[in-house]
């Protein structure tokens, strides 16, 4: 029989393997299990072929919670909502006072700390702990973003500093976020940002094939070439690798194959309702969630295609003759100005939440651990953590010395390929919209005057004046019916002879 293990791990999908296999790696025995069997069996095999590593394999709950050594500590990694519950309710009742569980989904972050609530009433600890990397990252080093019970935290930080990605001159790629469900709410807006990464270089795509009539081989040369400079990022990686991959179908290549039907798991949805929730614009962020609806209407689409083509839309499009090196780095420049106003927006959101539940959570920190092991990876967050280094108050990146003197130098190739792109009918709903942000925040004023007035107008909602303190309400309907009469008067004095009708009209309007 085995000693007791160092840790625990339930669920046993792919992320639940591979994470449990790289714990083992790192020297710390792990008990697993899972509710289908087959599948504790399957990571025993596993871990025998990587190495003989220290996993050990449980059929049931109870054999299971009993080998893990005092205090216990449990990873969950299933899946978000109800069947967490159900994994608690079967482990917990196996477990003493001051055990952990340690939940690694994609969960609410309100849903965690109710079940922290729950925990602690029970006596027992709770963590909620975002896990980023996908499964490669999981087996050989994810970002991790641990929140929760503090406590909970320090029995397991010395496995989480091994097992995370390790970034030289950087350091783990894990810290403790802070209290509550802060771990799942950074992980969800991490994941928004994401979405609006991986859609601002599907544009950017678009862009180079649609209008600069870009190859799949050219289209891989450019990415590889953008990884070598200031995009040098996971997505933009895998993107240039993408473009190589020839279908073992049929012809051409694979890219080129797959629907334009997104999926999604809805943490960007859960994002963008977040933004709406604390009043924080995040429009690169809803547009890419906008396009993955737009997406998922291919039927629509198709049929939207047939009718706008017969009605001629095609026709009044100009075909663009392009310069494609500029092209390629006009396209470079847009992409790099459109991803600094996506990760402003994401950062601006976890900053809000901070504030609003007492997080106090550490912007240039979360920049860190996000260096490595996860999707957003990229040399761009060693810059991001820089400016909260210079300052831990920013209010926005765009104002940062560094980014917004590289965003005024690719303003105007940022410009030339949104225009293009509208005039050759490619959408570009990211890059707009991120141009669109940046116009708005550096401009001192806005015609939000306009709105206020009309909801004054139509609503006595009130509004401040630029020139005097105070709340104000204005009449705006009688002033200006009183400034119609002489108006009324006048055309009625030019189409009525004097009588008994011009004299009713007098009297009626005054």
């Amino acid at each position: 029989m085995a000693p007791p293990t160092r840790i625990g791990l339930a669920g046993l999908a792919v992320m639940g393997q591979n994470l449990a296999l790289n714990i083992a790696e790192k020297g710390f025995p792990i008990s697993v299990y899972n509710r289908t069997t087959s599948k504790v069996d399957e990571t025993v095999e596993r871990a025998k072929q990587e190495g003989n590593l220290p996993v050990y394999g449980f059929h049931d709950p109870e054999s299971f919670v009993n080998s893990i050594q005092k205090p216990r500590v449990i990873i969950m990694l299933v899946k978000a909502g109800a069947p967490v519950d159900e994994t608690i309710k079967t482990l917990s009742a196996y477990m003493e006072k001051g055990d952990c569980i340690i939940d690694g989904g994609n969960e609410w972050y309100e849903n965690t700390e109710r079940r922290e609530k729950a925990m602690e009433e029970r006596g027992l600890l709770y963590l909620g702990m975002g896990v980023s990397g996908g499964e490669e990252g999981a087996r050989h080093g994810p970002s991790l973003m641990p929140g929760g019970s503090f406590e909970a935290f320090k029995y397991i930080e010395d496995i989480l500093l091994k097992v995370a990605a390790q970034v030289p001159d950087s350091g783990p790629c894990v810290t403790y976020i802070g209290k509550g469900g802060s771990g799942n709410f950074v992980k969800m807006v991490h994941n928004g940002i994401e979405y609006g990464d991986m859609q601002l270089i599907a544009e950017a795509y678009d862009v180079l094939k649609s209008v600069g009539k870009l190859s799949n081989e050219e289209l891989k040369e450019v990415f590889a070439e953008w990884n070598r400079g200031e995009l040098l990022s996971f997505l933009i990686e895998i993107t240039a690798d993408i473009f190589g991959v020839e279908d073992d179908k049929g012809e051409g290549y694979l890219v080129d194959k797959v629907l334009d039907k997104t999926g999604m798991k809805g943490t960007g949805k859960w994002t963008v309702q977040q933004a709406a929730e604390l009043s924080v614009a995040a429009p690169t962020i809803e547009a890419s969630l906008d396009s993955r609806f737009l997406s998922g209407l291919k039927e629509e689409r198709v049929e939207a295609a047939k009718i706008f083509k017969a009605g001629g839309v095609e026709d009044s499009l100009t075909d663009q003759a392009v310069d494609k090196k500029k092209l390629i780095d006009d396209v470079r420049q847009a992409l790099y100005a459109s991803k600094i106003c996506s990760y402003a927006q994401g950062m601006n959101l976890i900053r809000a939440k901070s504030i609003e539940k007492g997080w106090d959570l550490k912007l240039g920190e979360l920049a860190r651990i996000w260096k490595g092991g996860c999707i957003i990876r990229a040399i761009f967050l060693d810059r991001i953590k820089k400016a909260y280094d210079r300052n831990s108050n920013l209010a926005n990146l765009l104002i940062d010395p560094e980014f917004s003197k590289e965003i005024i130098e690719r303003q105007a190739a940022w410009r030339r390929v949104v225009c293009l792109a509208i005039n050759s009918g490619i959408s570009t709903p990211g890059m707009s919209a991120s141009l669109a942000y940046f116009d708005s925040y550096r401009r001192e004023r806005l015609p939000a005057n306009l709105v206020q007035a009309q909801r004054d107008y139509f609503g006595a909602h009130t509004y401040e004046r630029v020139d005097v303190p105070g709340s104000f309400h204005t009449e705006w309907s009688k002033i200006a019916k009183q400034s119609k009469m002489p108006y009324v008067f006048l055309v009625a004095s030019t189409l009525l002879k004097p009588g008994p009708a011009l004299l009713l009209l007098i009297e009626n309007s005054g």
